[in-house]
């Protein structure tokens, strides 16, 4: 999501994020915490103002008792420069990590916590013990971009944060770690502008990403570090809020502030839509040569809007106003509305 408090809605939500597997979401909200169930659609959790504080942050760990947890909003409980791992079997919050500047995104894998500051990503191991393996300088990272391979069996374990080098990403092998030292990264030079959105796939294996441009999608694969496959969302900038492979890989999805959600396929990129003048690529060069959504739908424009694959080639998609929609498509690029606006109950807990 891009810069969440920048983005908070009337509604109180300040930002949302998928866990890693897509079944889940939190919604950090002035009030609180919420936690949910996509299909069927259930809230799961709720942790009060009282116990949180506004929340500008959450990561959930899979399905997991283990929340971590970075205050924000209007309200906070804890400083913008620590992050809180809360337990939900022993109702405590049972490690905290402090740094020298707010904290931008925290992410979670069994093995590891990673916090994206501004300048710097630090990994520690996670849980237990919780100690810091290594700190890394970036360039400016306002938005807090940075991934990880979620799965302890992915093919690769990787890293993933913008590079020094404007419109690069980093990637670094967390297989061949431990205290004090790091893998030497790895550079893809991905974009020629800032990068404004990352995503990983399951198995680490290829990386998606997009520029503050925000016409095209690019799929890395990690290995060789070449270009898979070039993707336009459309032909005017925007902003991009989210990016999402499916768990198996075979498609892509992202939301912008444009309020349409895009669907890609990647196993079979036939699939994609081609240029009506592709026929022209010698005069209208890489415009065309680019593959277009198999399948979108639309939102609410200009709200922040996160984007994942559900079971049965559904698409999910939540917005910060509080909104909640299910698509299913097929391949032939038809998108059907299997829920209709569902309204997330996420009003601050002062009106109820």
């Amino acid at each position: 999501m891009k810069s969440p408090e920048a983005m908070a809605s009337g509604r109180g939500v300040i930002n949302l994020r998928f866990n890693q597997d897509q079944g889940c979401f939190t919604c950090c909200m002035e009030s609180g915490l919420r936690i949910y169930n996509v299909d069927p659609l259930v809230e799961k959790a709720h942790f009060d103002i009282e116990l949180m504080g506004s929340v500008a942050h959450c990561e959930m760990l899979h399905r997991t008792n283990l929340l971590a947890v970075v205050a924000g909003g209007s309200r906070p409980k804890f400083a913008e420069n620590t992050v809180l791992v809360y337990d939900d079997i022993s109702k405590k919050f049972v490690l905290e990590f402090t740094f020298t500047a707010p904290v931008k995104a925290v992410r979670l894998r069994r093995d590891k916590l990673v916090v994206a500051l501004s300048q710097q990503i630090h990994v520690f191991t996670f849980p237990s013990p919780a100690q810091r393996l290594f700190t890394l300088e970036t360039r400016e990272n306002v938005l807090g971009l940075c991934e990880v391979s979620p799965l302890q069996t992915a093919e690769r374990q990787l890293l993933m944060f913008p590079g020094h080098k404007l419109g690069s990403v980093q990637l670094v092998d967390l297989a061949y770690t431990e205290a004090g030292m790091s893998s030497a990264p790895v550079t893809i030079n991905a974009h020629q502008g800032e990068l404004a959105c990352l995503a990983v796939n399951q198995q680490g294996t290829m990386v998606a990403t997009a520029s503050s441009k925000g016409t095209l999608i690019r799929v890395w694969d990690t290995s060789q570090r070449i270009l898979l496959v070039e993707l336009r969302r459309g032909s005017d900038p925007a902003t991009l809020y989210c990016i999402n492979f499916s768990v198996s890989s075979d498609f892509l999805c992202c939301s912008s502030d444009k309020g349409t959600i895009h669907i890609f396929a990647l196993k079979d990129t036939r699939l994609n839509r081609r240029s009506t003048f592709s026929k022209m690529g010698g005069i209208l060069g890489n415009y065309v040569e680019s593959q277009w959504a198999l399948a979108n739908f639309t939102v609410p424009p200009e709200c922040a809007c996160i984007c994942a694959f559900g079971s049965r080639n559904a698409v999910i998609a939540i917005c910060l106003d509080g909104t909640f929609q299910k698509y299913v498509f097929s391949q032939d690029g038809n998108c059907n509305r299997e829920s209709f606006d569902v309204y997330l109950d996420v009003c601050d807990d002062d009106e109820h």
